[in-house]
């Protein structure tokens, strides 16, 4: 029996049967033809890439059956005797070997092309593509065959003079079952245990890469996984399973005790997700190697796959015991809420309670939606669901008549575009749309209470768990960061933002509610949102943090990051931005260099008591310059005042002090940057707070006197001559009589002009 090419045909043949019977999977339905060949048929294979079914007979003779048009091509003595093996191409030729110890190579109308003798019975034939020096596109060009299962043959047919024999030794045994994998590469199994790694590469052909003793007594079978690159074999009563990069670690090791007449036969689903096998006393084993990574988190639970029926739902942040449910079908979402979870495939989905759960989860209902779901979100009371460009906002527990009554799809207007993403908070509903319309539902009336205009499309939206700021990607795979709460804040573009980014963590840490992390399969990217400085709101990029091969992160709290793995379980990974919190007790014991980029990444993410910390346990001057500069920068006046009272900067604590009643937050950041040395940063704070003249007052304490005679225009006339005449005294002090008269002379004019009271005449007028 074989699968065709999109496993939905089986093809069957059966002892003392002239019919080719086929079972299509799909409708579950049966049909069979004739074969119209007189002699019992032996070997069946679909084609690689077409609807093309070859059958052989004990006779030699061969069948090609076009499944599509029903046409069959019989092809008599194509062998002289039984045909055992054979393989298809992707270019649709197809190999066979025969007890008359002959390979044919064959077009798909059955036209022999290439013939060869062997030395003996072939077996294990296949198809691949033998490396060369030079790159070629002749596609799958060499045919592998074991002869007498001792010998190895690579027979390139479009070189069929020069095919490669290899032998090996002796104490190795039969060998039983081999691989192609990699760039060239074939893994062999032999009877004893022994499995060989060989490369095809002409230059390296007849030199083993790999040689272990896998098994003591024998060995049964081998089997390669590319999606999960790596390698398995079977035999005394064990599998044993490699890494594909590293055939000298074993990573796991499964021992069947209850097999005592030996195992058969092993092999791999496609994804790498099952590993069957089977044995000599007729028994299927069936291993799951890999869980589909399913997982969802609400605050600090998480809910996640533990089996293909299991969902395991933990709060190790809370220290709550994990529970476990048996959900009904194997689910393709989960999704949690406080009080639920969610799971389902398809257009339906089922839903559990997670308060009353003993004994066992109670199963509050299983719904059946207009579309395949897409995602799903939960909060306390409402379920949201996306199919089909829609939202299904609805209740997740009530009567029926209130289901009808509590239930509206998003849009209402189908003009307003289809949405692609969204997600539920406890109070509002956000959702993206293709047209890039960033949209929130307040879930209470259901009513719109922002809308954001985005330039193209939007695929993803992450909101806090407040739901006050709200993470989106866009069809260019950009970041951006919205507050649709407050619509003073514009929309930040997220600095260094990697197209590769996949989804978006917010951290639940009480004290970190601007600090999240986007993430790709690669890596963890640490992002903080500086919403109060005396430059405005802005978002930096903290660092990253490399990602363990599969790990999907499901939660972030305080730095420590969840992360959910393929095999069903858990792992934390420390972000590397937050490698000051070991330090942060005062017990740092690390160089002054490492403490310094530890101090720095601290102050980013606006951990200043953390960063204060640092530095009294072992911090340079200019440590305590950086801690008291970021103070000041974020306005913690208070914060700045200890820091500098701490490095021993009386001047800075003494005019900190005298600014620490400020109520005008321009003023005080005005205030804030002159103390930084910014002084047109400074300038502009101080023009747009309540008391504009302090710019004034500024420019002149700096001596910067064109710039105050600017300022004097604006805000203080009076005040011109002054300036001039302090002005045309610096220019005189420096030599530069002439501009210095002209200062003279304007501050003597404009004294006139504004009428400023007269000099008694008795009074001289001296200019000094």
């Amino acid at each position: 029996m074989d699968w065709d090419k999109d496993g939905d045909i089986l093809a069957v043949i059966a002892a003392k049967s002239s019919s080719i019977y086929f079972w299509d999977a799909s409708v579950n339905k049966t049909s069979h033809i004739d074969s119209g060949m007189r002699d019992q048929m032996s070997f069946i294979l679909w084609s690689k890439t077409g609807p093309l079914l070859a059958v052989g007979t004990v006779k030699g003779n061969l069948l090609i059956y076009n499944q599509q048009t029903s046409r069959k091509i019989p092809v008599l003595g194509k062998h002289t005797k039984k045909i055992t093996c054979g393989c298809w191409n992707n270019q649709n030729l197809l190999a066979l070997g025969s007890e008359d110890n002959t390979l044919s190579i064959s077009n798909h109308e059955g036209d022999t092309i290439r013939q060869a003798s062997l030395h003996g019975e072939p077996a294990e034939m296949t198809f691949s593509v033998m490396k060369t020096d030079e790159r070629s596109g002749q596609g799958e060009n060499t045919v592998s065959l074991s002869v007498d299962k001792k010998i190895l043959i690579l027979f390139n047919i479009h070189d069929p003079d020069n095919r490669i024999d290899l032998t090996f030794q002796r104490h190795y045994g039969n060998i039983v079952s081999y691989r192609w994998y990699g760039d060239g590469y074939i893994l062999i199994g032999f009877s004893h245990g022994y499995f060989v790694v060989i490369s095809t590469h002409i230059r390296e052909i007849g030199h083993e890469l790999c040689q272990a003793h896998n098994h003591k007594e024998s060995l049964n079978s081998v089997a390669i996984s590319t999606a999960l690159n790596k390698a398995a074999s079977c035999g005394d009563n064990s599998i044993k399973i490699h890494d594909l990069s590293d055939f000298k670690d074993i990573s796991n090791v499964v021992q069947l005790d209850d097999e005592t007449k030996g195992l058969d036969q092993l092999n791999w689903t496609d994804d790498g997700q099952l590993l069957a096998v089977s044995t000599q006393k007729g028994t299927l084993h069936v291993f799951l190697t890999k869980l589909p990574i399913l997982g969802s988190s609400f605050g600090t639970r998480l809910a996640y796959l533990t089996s293909l029926l299991e969902v395991t739902v933990s709060n190790q942040v809370e220290g709550e015991s994990p529970v476990t449910i048996e959900v009904e079908v194997e689910p393709t979402f989960i999704a949690l809420g406080p009080y639920h979870v969610a799971v389902g495939m398809n257009n339906r989905a089922w839903f559990y309670d997670l308060i009353d759960h003993k004994p066992g989860f109670k199963k509050l209902k299983d719904i059946e939606y207009l579309g395949t779901i897409a995602s799903m979100c939960l909060n306390s009371y409402y379920a949201a669901a996306l199919f089909e460009g829609k939202v299904q906002l609805h209740m997740i527990e009530g009567k029926d008549q209130e289901e009808k009554k509590q239930m509206k799809l998003f849009p209402d207007d189908d003009r307003k575009g289809r949405i692609l993403c969204h997600a539920l908070t406890a109070d509002f509903l956000y959702y993206g749309t293709d047209s890039g319309n960033v949209v929130c539902v307040l879930v209470e009336d259901w009513e719109t209470v922002s809308s954001y205009t985005h330039s193209v499309g939007v695929r993803k939206v992450f909101p806090d768990l407040n739901g006050t700021r709200l993470v989106f990607i866009d069809d260019k795979n950009g970041g951006f960061l919205l507050s649709p709460s407050n619509a003073t804040d514009s929309c930040f573009e997220l600095p260094n933002f990697s197209p590769t980014i996949t989804g978006v963590l917010w951290d639940n840490w009480h004290s970190d509610r601007g600090v999240f992390v986007a993430y790709d399969d690669d890596k963890v990217y640490t992002y903080a949102l500086h919403k109060t400085t005396i430059y405005g709101p802005r978002v930096v990029l903290v660092g990253s943090t490399a990602l363990l091969f599969s790990q999907k992160p499901l939660l972030l709290h305080n730095g420590d990051l969840t992360c959910q793995t393929a095999s069903g379980k858990t792992s934390e990974v420390t972000l590397s931005t937050h490698s000051f919190l070991k330090n942060s007790t005062g017990t740092a014991t690390d160089s002054p260099p490492e403490l310094s980029k530890q101090v720095a990444q601290a102050l980013k993410l606006k951990r200043f008591h953390e960063a204060r910390g640092l530095c009294q346990s072992s911090g340079s001057s200019t440590d305590w310059a950086e801690v008291g500069g970021a103070c000041l920068v974020h306005m913690e006046v208070e914060l700045a005042i200890q820091v500098y009272r701490m490095s021993g900067n009386v001047g800075m604590v003494l005019s900190l002090q005298g600014i620490q009643g400020i109520e005008d937050m321009n003023l005080r950041a005005g205030h804030l940057a002159m103390f930084l040395g910014d002084y047109n940063l400074a300038q502009d704070l101080y023009l747009s707070s309540g008391c504009p003249i302090v710019a004034l007052e500024m420019r002149r304490d700096l001596l910067h006197w064109d710039s105050a005679l600017m300022l004097a225009k604006r805000l203080a006339e009076a005040q011109i001559p002054f300036i001039s005449k302090e002005y045309a005294v610096h220019l005189e002090f420096i030599g530069d009589y002439v501009n210095a008269l002209a200062h003279y002379e304007k501050g003597m004019t404009q004294n006139n002009k504004i009428r400023w009271p007269p000099i008694p005449p008795s009074a001289p007028i001296t200019i000094p």
